[in-house]
């Protein structure tokens, strides 16, 4: 019998990488997922779905609970600053929650998820060999340290650092009812947090970084918050992630294409990670379809430029601590040019 050809491999079932294998399964493929981890995937992520992250979900047939996010909030000691999403609500989904919902509509389409182990790829005329299956494409999904990104030879050099600096991100649920259907993020004068309200009764706190430290060191640069979640009860264990800032030369080479977070990252500071990577899928399949990975690089350059551009000058100013300091009281002065960025941010 001759050796199974799969049109595509996956390797990493997390969102990206599973948002992929059900685009190219509902186009037909026959598709296969690699992912050593079993069970539901966690990861430290600030898990506020865009607008944009919602309805791309909703294009696969996904559904996932969690809370309504009506917009995102600023705040800097007293001052505070306000901007509501004009494109419909965006979901504070647990990553549990999403991955779940994701892999039951994998699975329902008939994609297998296997336990396997990618260590070695090899490229021929028509197919890629990885994790003994044999593929006419592989897509690498794993993660900020994608292995298939450095199989392929596409890691390109000064991974993590921006400006001189490396950023982390640590994330923690505490049994807590939202007091705003907003995310809100209070800025500190190296680090962010993110509390994103992700059921009735629960809210995640995520902790950006450019110190190292554990969640309670990092949660003392945030006296308020840190008082109001003292008498709370955790309920999930700290995750961590980072270093955060990972760069790719390209997405493709040969019939190797990255995707996610695999692709290159710039940081979670706009909270635009899971919509990003949900869109760039979306364009991945449609190259695949056609028949034209060489199509992809660029097409990921043009989907993802916005995002990449806000997250960049963002960042470049937080790099800066006389411009950080005025983050918060810029939106605060200007409130309609912060809901444009917001906007922007939503799409």
């Amino acid at each position: 019998m001759p050796e199974r050809l799969h049109d595509v491999v996956v390797v990493g079932g997390g969102p990206a990488g599973l948002a992929v294998a059900l685009g190219c399964a509902r186009a037909g493929m026959d598709v296969a997922v690699c992912e050593k981890r079993t069970g539901v995937i966690d990861k430290a992520c600030g898990e506020g779905l865009m607008p944009g992250a919602v309805r791309a979900l909703a294009a696969l047939g996904i559904d996932p609970p969690g809370h309504p996010i009506e917009g995102i909030t600023y705040r800097q000691g007293a001052m505070a600053a306000h901007a509501a999403f004009r494109a419909g609500p965006g979901r504070g989904v647990r990553r549990t929650a999403l991955h779940d919902a994701m892999r039951e509509e994998v699975l329902r389409h008939g994609v297998p998820v296997l336990p396997i182990a990618v260590t070695g790829i090899s490229q021929h005329g028509d197919h890629v060999r990885a994790g003994g299956l044999r593929a006419r494409y592989l897509i690498g999904a794993d993660g900020l340290h994608s292995v298939v990104r450095g199989l392929a030879g596409l890691t390109k050099d000064g991974t993590g650092r921006l400006a001189g600096t490396l950023r982390w991100g640590l994330r923690r649920h505490y049994a807590l009812a939202p007091v705003t259907n907003a995310v809100e993020v209070t800025w500190a004068a190296r680090s962010e947090a993110y509390v994103t309200p992700v059921g009735p009764d629960t809210v995640g706190v995520a902790i950006l970084s450019s110190m190292r430290g554990g969640f309670t060191e990092q949660l003392t640069a945030f006296p308020e918050l840190a008082s109001w979640i003292s008498g709370a009860e955790p309920v999930s264990t700290v995750r961590g992630a980072g270093p955060l800032r990972q760069r790719a030369s390209k997405r493709v080479a040969g019939r190797v294409l990255l995707v996610g977070d695999a692709a290159g990252y710039v940081d979670a500071l706009t909270g635009e990670g899971l919509a990003l990577a949900l869109t760039t899928a979306a364009e991945l399949v449609r190259c695949l379809r056609a028949d034209r990975p060489s199509d992809y690089d660029r097409a990921w350059k043009r989907t993802s430029r916005r995002s990449r551009w806000l997250t960049e000058t963002l960042l470049w100013t937080r790099g800066r601590p006389a411009l950080a300091r005025r983050i918060v009281p810029a939106t605060v002065r200007a409130p309609r040019l912060f809901s444009t960025i917001v906007d922007q941010l939503a799409r």
